[in-house]
């Protein structure tokens, strides 16, 4: 027993920390739990959460739950369907625009393509301007610029998705492999050879990875877009809403899911398609 407490206390004294707590950082530890506590307790309080209003709201949310059943359309179904479409429309159009911009703008913010600090600070800083306005105050601003419709829609989803995309590719360009590039250069390729040649197919799955799931978020968005004025589904689920109408409401919402699963579903394959391809297009070691 006496070996193996000394054995115990020879590894304690080498590894502080290791078998028996810090009492400084387990103080540290309980000092920020409680820090926690206080500050979530207090921002409770403040927001008026109690377990009673809680109770109460899930009761009212099943009572709404049971309006919804059975779903009915009263013969609106295809002017229902026509906005989801639009609402897809909208979130393919506003991806797809977001998604060419940030290529270019990527290659721009990306360290070892462009390293002139000016160019790389001042545009990562507006692309942190641009992202950091939710899409749905985008939404405002151009129903104001450019009026009702999905044309609002589609230009908020594309400057949001730019901002954030756009920091993605950059990060993706520059995590890519450099040897490649070094290899293009010692064969006489120019900056442009090494981007098109060395950069852009490590980072072309990431990109398209990263759009098809944009995609299937902006398709949510979207729906939520209606509401503004901005065109879509969400116009008339923020009718019905309005009216209390929640077997409408439960109508379609059974259409935006299982478009959402669709869309998902798509977007998985594609990308395993697109690995594939590049997996296939590396040469064998």
């Amino acid at each position: 027993m006496s070996i193996a407490a000394d054995r115990l206390n020879g590894v304690a004294t080498k590894h502080p920390g290791l078998l028996y707590p810090n009492p400084k950082t387990l103080w540290q530890r309980r000092a920020a739990w409680m820090v926690f506590a206080v500050a979530f307790f207090w921002a409770s309080s403040y927001l008026g959460l109690s377990p009673a209003k809680f109770w109460d709201g899930f009761t009212d949310l099943w009572i709404i739950v049971g309006q919804m059943f059975p779903p009915t359309h009263k013969g609106f179904w295809p002017e229902y369907l026509a906005a989801l479409l639009e609402t897809v429309a909208i979130a393919f159009l506003g991806t797809i625009m977001a998604s060419l911009i940030s290529i270019p703008l990527g290659f721009l913010g990306a360290r070892n393509v462009v390293p002139n600090f000016t160019i790389h600070f001042g545009l990562r800083r507006v692309l942190d301007v641009v992202r950091g306005v939710d899409t749905l105050i985008w939404a405002l601003i151009f129903v104001s610029v450019v009026g009702l419709g999905p044309f609002a829609g589609i230009l908020a989803i594309a400057l949001n998705d730019t901002g954030v995309l756009a920091k993605i590719y950059a990060e993706a360009i520059e995590n890519a492999d450099r040897k490649s590039g070094e290899g293009v250069r010692s064969a006489g390729g120019s900056g442009a050879d090494v981007a098109r040649l060395a950069i852009w197919p490590q980072v072309f799955p990431v990109f398209l990875s990263n759009s098809l799931y944009f995609f299937e978020a902006n398709t949510r968005s979207a729906t939520i877009l209606g509401v503004v004025g901005a065109g879509g589904i969400g116009y008339f689920l923020a009718d019905r809403i309005r009216v209390n109408a929640w077997s409408d409401v439960a109508f379609i919402i059974l259409l935006i899911l299982p478009t959402v699963a669709a869309i998902d579903y798509l977007s998985r394959w594609l990308r395993m398609r697109a690995i594939g391809v590049q997996t296939e297009a590396q040469p064998h070691t």
